[in-house]
């Protein structure tokens, strides 16, 4: 049953991108960018809408009325895709550090590249870290904040990864708050594309301050405040933290 209810999830998913780039893209191009914010949140809301009526996944929050009101840096652990989904809706308008390969999909990379994304370039890391920094905080300029999965890739539940601190970096040279954030969505909706029934947990730390601080310190505080929540929320057991002997990734 549940790889049913999967399947017709994911005919509903890949229709509603494929009517979604048909709609709004041409109406996306004619709005100013908050309200063009506004308008593909509409996608994202559908999808965890229909992601509840069809398997039977919901989600709760805690901390929401930590989210401050002007632009903030958020870094939330990376598990699935849902969270790429949610937190655009948690703290908008939001740019996100991603994958350049993902603004190459036909209709989705087209409306995702209408909200000003961060691309990185794998192949080059030092370039790809060069225009983190120096789009971020013009991003965070502009008004927008920006979102960034410090663990650089995926990460299953029960399994760690050290953070990079490009987006601690960003934050502290734009003198602008962390907004940390754990959720257990792996668990739910994990790599494999059989959805687990249930619900996830969202946990929204207190804005971490950046003003005078290094980047290394405010990294140590959100690491430590998201694995707190994580070992609150996840029903799969943490392992200890893993050695430095190779650089964390970029966001993706």
């Amino acid at each position: 049953m549940k790889a049913f209810r999967s399947m017709i999830f994911y005919a509903g998913y890949f229709l509603a991108i494929l009517v979604s780039g048909l709609l709004m893209l041409p109406v996306g191009l004619a709005l100013p960018l908050r309200q063009r914010f506004r308008l593909f949140n509409c996608h994202n809301r559908f999808i965890m809408k229909w992601l509840s009526l069809t398997c039977g996944i919901r989600y709760r929050i805690e901390g929401r009325e930590r989210v401050p009101p002007g632009p903030c840096v958020v870094l939330a652990n990376h598990q699935s895709e849902w969270e790429t989904v949610y937190l655009q809706l948690l703290k908008t308008p939001i740019c996100t550090v991603l994958k350049k390969e993902l603004l190459e999909i036909p209709l989705f990379g087209w409306g995702v590249r209408l909200l000003k994304p961060i691309p990185l370039d794998r192949a080059k890391p030092a370039t790809a870290m060069r225009q983190v920094l120096s789009h971020g905080k013009q991003r965070l300029d502009e008004g927008l904040s920006v979102l960034i999965f410090p663990e650089g890739t995926r990460v299953a539940p029960g399994q760690r990864r050290r953070f990079n601190k490009s987006g601690a970096v960003i934050a502290c040279r734009a003198g602008v708050p962390v907004l940390p954030v754990a959720h257990n969505a792996g668990e739910h909706w994990g790599r494999h594309w059989v959805k687990q029934p249930g619900e996830i947990r969202v946990k929204v730390g207190d804005p971490i301050a950046t003003d005078g601080r290094r980047p290394e310190d405010v990294l140590a505080d959100v690491e430590a405040w998201i694995e707190q929540a994580l070992d609150e929320i996840s029903s799969v057991p943490r392992p200890p933290l893993p050695t430095r002997e190779a650089p964390a990734e970029l966001p993706s």
